[in-house]
Formats: structure tokens, sequence, C-alpha cells
């Protein structure tokens, strides 16, 4: 089939670029020596975690326990939460996830270990944790150094918890100013990470894994230190405006929504059949991920979404209108792809102008 013959709104993933970003990066961390965790919370798709994994990968990063749930269901065995996970219920879901796969978990805080040592006392093995250390991003995560030895006491009282590693995020790249700040913001999180890691190891507790990424970080060739042991990245695999123009191309979008004009008002104003729920209101507006719009035309680079409802994006653009009629079919790189994935049941990959798969967004909605 012609992707262009599918019912619109539509999510579409090109294969060609998709491997291409998997084997660059796989690439990346090889000729590093470290191992690859892609954080699947970009895709939500258990095939493309598989074939992340098939690329060598060494396992993969979710979200929320409803994703290892889902991505456990279909064959992964490896996995990481790259989050605090906090409540009882979620802690018993974890630990029967453990009878079956190899899975961890963040921390950050003494009472989320006390709380998880109760639930873990009579699990056949122990509950396996990371601490998230704060680099930038001013989110979770350890920021003061007190705190992290009182982390790392309590855990040591809880026999049935056992300490994997650190992790971070250094989110805040995606507002560096240009490359070389996000050169410098990326090496800063790494040594501030490799701290903490000597401060565990000095109070007698090495990390088995000291797991650091974000993907303007990597896919600019910023160096990895000596002593990072796993990068840990998502939206690579499907890039988006945002990430394209923080390495200064759109060239690697695999991603996009296709969509169709509906209306044309006025003589500048064109309507599509897709809105903040199947785009996102989400934009970036400052930093190497600046992106024009909430949107941008794939075959119309220079044309962007200027206004956005539930279900309508508005172009206010006189020489595009004239160019396209309704019934026409636009291809729109979005702004953020990970929330746009959350919104779709389906995906469509193409090779060309052809489907040539359908993939189920399996781990969509997965909050919990």
């Amino acid at each position: 089939m012609n992707f262009k013959d599918l019912d619109t709104p539509a999510l579409l993933i090109d294969r060609e670029i998709m491997l291409d970003n998997i084997r660059f990066v796989q690439d990346f961390a090889d000729r590093h020596h470290v191992a690859l965790r892609p954080h699947t919370k970009t895709h939500k798709i258990p095939e493309l975690a598989k074939l992340q994994m098939a690329h060598g990968a060494c396992g993969i990063a979710v979200a929320k326990v409803g994703e290892a749930e889902v991505m456990a269901a279909h064959g992964l065995t490896d996995i990481f939460i790259a989050n605090e996970i906090v409540g009882r219920r979620k802690w018993e879901r974890i630990r029967e996830l453990a009878k079956t796969v190899r899975i961890s978990f963040g921390i950050d805080t003494p009472c989320q270990v006390e709380g998880i040592e109760e639930v873990f006392a009579d699990a056949e093995k122990p509950a396996e944790v990371l601490i998230e250390i704060e680099v930038g991003e001013n989110r979770s995560g350890i920021v003061e150094e007190a705190d992290f030895e009182t982390l790392l006491n309590t855990i040591r009282r809880c026999p049935h918890v056992h300490l994997k590693g650190l992790f971070s995020h250094d989110g805040n790249t995606y507002s560096a100013k240009d490359v070389s700040a996000c050169r410098e913001l990326s090496i800063g999180a790494q040594k501030r990470t490799l701290r903490f890691a000597h401060l565990a190891e000095e109070s007698g507790m090495p990390c088995e894994v000291i797991s650091y990424g974000a993907t303007p970080t990597i896919m600019n060739d910023v160096p990895v230190l000596d002593g990072i042991t796993e990068l840990r990245l998502g939206t690579y695999i499907l890039m988006d405006a945002g990430q394209g123009h923080a390495i200064g191309t759109l060239d690697r979008c695999a991603a996009t929504v296709l969509t169709t004009v509906i209306s044309r008002p006025t003589e500048e104003r064109v309507i599509l059949d897709v809105g903040a729920k199947g785009l996102t209101m989400q934009t970036r507006t400052e930093g190497i991920c600046t992106t024009p719009g909430k949107g941008t035309l794939l075959d119309y680079p220079d044309v962007h979404i200027d206004r956005m409802f539930d279900e309508h994006a508005i172009i206010l653009n006189r020489d595009f209108r004239e160019q396209i009629s309704v019934g026409d079919k636009i291809r729109v790189i979005p702004v953020h792809i990970c929330p746009v994935c959350n919104l779709y049941d389906t995906a469509y990959l193409i090779s060309g102008q052809e489907v040539v798969e359908e993939l189920s967004i399996a781990c969509r909605g997965k909050l919990q």
C-alpha cells in the first residue's frame, strides 16, 4: 500500500532512516566501549526495542512500571525503569516482574528504600536500584552529597535492596546555546555523576552501572568520560524537529505525521486534520533545539504550524496555500516525538512510498 492511501492522521516511521539512526548510535557506543540502553519511552513499541537489542543494545530503559510489564510480556528481559518508583502497589508489581526478567529502577530518597525493603523482604531476589543524580536539569535526583550519604546508609541497612549503580540525565543540554555549550554541560554532568560514584565506592558500595545520556549530546559526538559504563538515550531512534535543529539537519527525522488539508478558508490560512491530540502542544523555544512553530512540514521545511487546536493545525503562509489543495496529504515532523507516539495506537513502517509493516504501540497509555 502507498502510505498516502492511509487514513489520516497517521504516524509514519521511515524504516531506512530509523535503521541508520540505530546503527549510528550503537556504533558510537561501541567505539567508546560503553553499553547502550535505549530509552523506549520514545517509541513504546516492543518490536523496535527488539530491533535495538538485535543491533547490540545491552537492555532497554522505560519510564513506568506499566511499560516494563508490556516489554517483559513481549520478551524483553533486561529492563531499567529510569524514574523514581514510589508506592507499595508498584513495588509489588516490580517484585513480580523480577521473577522472570532482570529489572532495576530509580530512587533518590531514603523513605523509598525503606518501603522497598518491606515489600521485598520475602522476595527471592533483592530489589535492584539505581540512585538518580541531579546534574543540571533541576528535576528529580540527589543534589547534596550529605543526602547521598544518608541514602547510602539507608540502603546499607536494608538487606533486600541492592545498589546497582547511578544514573543521570542532562536534559538541560536541550537548551544549550550552541554545540560548544552542549559539550560543556555534558562533560560537567558526567563529572558530577562520576563524583558520586567515587563517593559510593569510598563508602564501600561500588557501582556496577553508571548510566548517563541525552540525545543532543551523543548525536553531537560529545566525548564519553572514563568511568561511564552505559549510555541511555531515547529520541535518537526516531528524532524530531527539535533534535534535528540540535544537530543541524532534519535528515535524520524518521517519524512524521501524515495529515490531510481540510480547509483553505482565506488567502493565507491552511487547516490540517491533526491538532494537539495528534501532535501535542509542546514547543522548543530556546537553545540548540529551538524549533519554529508547533511542527515542520517535511516537504516544505520553511513552513511551520503556527497555531494548534485540539483537532486542527493552522498554517499561515500565502505561498504554501497556493501550492496545495483541499484533500492533499502533508507530512509533519513533530517538534517532540516522545509524546506524539503516546497519542497513537499504531505506527506504520514505510520504505519509500510503501507501507511495509504495521506496528502496535503496545505501551501507549501505560502511565502507572
